[in-house]
């Protein structure tokens, strides 16, 4: 009997001990300090090296195993680590990464009368103070500034002026409270010093018990004279206060201008001759100005990468060739006579073990102009989910640019993870752009250095805002043409608002043999870092250029949607000289065509030429009627020079859009969006709520949310159109 309780418990523990070795699935959710849900929160497994990130509603999936850590990261906040035990769910809250408020720094500035004082603490201090605004608020509240309201004259009466984000964090700021009423730091900044009668400042549990945890950083009360502004709403607050709405467009940002694509005849131009993009970086930056509450610029909208950041459902390639061609055509939902042609490329999935050894140089912008929280801060989070993705036989190295460029981390083992990110956490911004020098260093690094065969590529990282050195898009498209014959890829990514470069970006990517992203948040350097990591690091084809040739018995008028800037001529399609797309490891391209067929009336076309005498533009005896068109596609491998072909007929076959692929409606819902954002000409209807139900329509295999938030950012978009 004492033999059976030994063996039973001894099985017990056995079954104990398999199952702590078994891994299960954890899930659970991630929320901040006022139980909001973070999404984009980083979720990493001490143990099995794996990590996810939080979906739009803070919640996350990751196997582990009883026993293993769990690291849950977001800039900005405290890392919390959460060891796995029995439970499957671990709930986690995470606390900002900043110090509560302990003083108020306030600087007059002013002129006296019988001398010019410099803008400076120490000369401001020396000044007389009147027992005002400035001497009421000294010492008592983070951030603030006292300054004269006419610059350099000698006016006795300063205005109160918060200082930005750039040297206070939102975080960091108190809660204002005039009259009764909850202000910004604009708003209190504007209050003439004369009208206050009182001013206190509220910390610590004086603060926090009368307005709650939302006060954790103290509250300054103001009251004025009469209560001025007692009950005003904050429009009437900005409206008393004469301040005037934020502009709709940032000042400082760069796009390259560009007229769309018309319409045009298959008579008088036969081909259709365009470079593959599998750039998204538009769609990001749309996200960004739509979340920010302000309205996109109109050449910030390329459509074509607002389609091809969302993920297609194209079967996988069954032949030599390293990518499948898949045509749909159906309704256009915005022109009722008109239709849509798709043409969807699916790359090959090649499993991580078979992809080629990598050389990789990060090129690292750590100029002055990088110093914002979502510029270099953000740059280091974002590469360090790259460099968890690296192997023993992939080596990195890393080059940083500012007045000067140099080498701080020489190529190194994919598997010294903790040397490389000790090298990327000690890198500050400051110092001009040079950003030629660096570009020259980092290809000159990656040349020492490359790899036959494998995969050799700069991963360029910054703002864009070059201003030393080769500076003009004419120098730095030249630059890198000449770069890209090393056989050396290149990898943009551009982060920051306010002074981003976009048209420097997207022409460096152009023409390196590249690709492009924006990284607005860490979860989208997750997405295309990490979860994408195999599409944007490691190209299966290169100079991919597609050419179709429209029925013109069966096409009245064509329309490339998008790719404005990846138009060639139809000569260049046989120049195995001329550059054109990469295609990556699983990475899907789409395009669409808007067709207006044969016999359909349109406001959008001009008047047809008469037809000519001695130049035919139809065949005499067969018409082909079952064909729409003929397509032509044209790559080279990854280390070769010349291209291979590709053809393939496009049936004269239309189906009606309710009952056409989800690719189709929801691609199709995509361009819309664009074409509406880009407030096109060619489109009868910009019904934002069409778009959205065709958009709901399509939403399938979505499971990391992305269309879900496309249609909840058209949803926003509304109150900007």
């Amino acid at each position: 009997m004492k033999s059976l309780k030994l063996i039973s418990s001894a099985i017990a523990m056995l079954i104990c001990f398999v199952t702590m070795a078994q891994e299960r699935t954890i899930s659970g959710i991630v929320s901040d300090e006022s139980k909001q849900p973070l999404p984009g929160v980083t979720v990493f497994n001490q143990t099995s090296k794996k990590n996810v990130a939080t979906d739009f509603d803070g919640k996350y999936t990751i196997q582990a195993k009883t026993g293993d850590m769990l690291v849950f990261s977001f800039i900005g906040y405290k890392n919390q680590s959460q060891k796995v035990q029995n439970s499957n769910t671990i709930n986690i809250k995470l606390f900002p990464d900043n110090q509560t408020l302990s003083e108020v720094v306030v600087v007059g500035y002013g002129v006296s009368s019988s001398e010019y004082e410099d803008r400076s603490y120490a000369r401001a201090e020396r000044r007389r103070e009147k027992k005002d605004a400035a001497q009421a608020l000294k010492g008592k509240a983070t951030g603030i500034q006292v300054q004269n309201s006419m610059g350099y004259s000698a006016m006795p009466s300063p205005t109160v002026v918060i200082r930005g984000n750039e040297s206070v964090s939102p975080k960091n700021e108190p809660i204002y409270i005039i009259d009764g009423v909850p202000a910004k730091a604009n708003q209190m900044a504007k209050i003439n010093p004369n009208d206050i009668d009182n001013v206190s400042v509220l910390k610590d549990k004086n603060a926090t018990s009368i307005y709650g945890s939302k006060a954790s950083n103290g509250v300054v009360v103001i009251s004025t004279k009469n209560e001025i502004y007692k009950n005003l709403s904050e429009k009437e607050l900005d409206k008393k206060l004469n301040i005037l709405p934020n502009p709709a467009e940032p000042t400082q940002e760069d796009y390259d201008a560009f007229v769309e694509n018309a319409f045009e005849s298959p008579k008088t131009a036969p081909l259709s001759t365009f470079s593959i993009d599998v750039d998204n970086a538009s769609y990001t930056n749309i996200r960004r100005f739509l979340n920010n509450g302000q309205q996109v610029p109109k050449d910030a909208v390329r459509v074509e990468e607002m389609v091809n950041f969302f993920k297609y459902t194209y079967p996988q390639p069954k032949n030599e060739h390293p990518f499948s061609i898949n045509t749909e055509v159906s309704d256009s939902p915005w022109n009722k006579n008109n239709k849509i042609l798709k043409i969807g490329l699916q790359g090959e999935n090649i499993p991580t073990h078979d992809l080629p050894a990598s050389n990789l140089v990060f090129l690292i912008d750590v100029s002055g102009s990088m110093s914002d929280m979502n510029k270099l801060p953000l740059l280091k989070q974002s590469l360090k989910i790259l460099v968890n993705e690296l192997r023993a036989k992939d080596k990195v190295a890393i080059v940083v640019y500012a007045g000067a460029a140099g080498m701080v981390l020489p190529p190194t083992s994919g598997d010294e993870k903790k040397t490389i990110i000790d090298a990327l956490d000690k890198l500050q911004s400051g110092g001009s752009t040079a950003g030629g020098a660096g570009i020259e260093l980092a290809y000159k690094t990656a040349t020492e250095n490359f790899i036959k065969g494998g995969n050799n590529r700069v991963i360029l990282a910054t703002d864009g805002d070059f201003n030393v050195g080769s500076t003009s898009n004419s120098d730095m498209e030249k630059l890198i043409e000449e770069k890209r014959k090393t056989g050396v890829f290149l990898t943009c990514l551009g982060y920051g608002m306010g002074n981003y470069k976009d048209s420097k970006m997207e022409i460096l990517a152009d023409k390196g043999n590249g690709n492009y992203a924006y990284i607005d948040n860490i979860q989208e350097a997750n997405r295309f870092l990490g979860k994408e990591f195999k599409g944007s690091m490691f190209a299966i084809a290169k100079d991919v250029k597609i050419q179709i040739e429209f029925n013109p018995k069966q096409v009245q008028a064509y329309r490339l949607i998008g790719y404005e800037n990846r138009k060639l001529r139809p000569e260049d399609f046989k120049n195995d000289a001329i550059d054109a797309g990469e295609l990556g490891s699983n990475h899907t391209v789409t395009a669409l065509y808007e067709i207006i067929p044969a016999g359909v009336k349109s406001d959008y076309l001009a008047e047809q030429p008469d037809p000519l005498k001695y130049t035919k533009t139809e065949t005499s005896s067969n018409n082909y009627s079952n064909e729409l068109a003929t397509i032509k596609f044209r790559y080279k491998k990854p280390d070769g020079e010349k291209s291979i072909e590709m053809v393939q007929v496009i049936e004269n076959k239309s189906v009606a859009l309710e009952k056409a692929s989800d690719d189709m409606k929801f691609s199709s819902a995509v361009a819309w969006f664009g074409l509406k954002l880009r407030d096109s000409k060619l489109i009868a209807d910009k019904s934002s709520e069409e778009i959205i139900k065709l958009a709901k329509q399509g939403n399938s295999n979505d499971g990391e949310g992305y269309k879900a938030e496309f249609i909840r950012l058209v949803e926003t978009s509304k109150q900007y159109n």
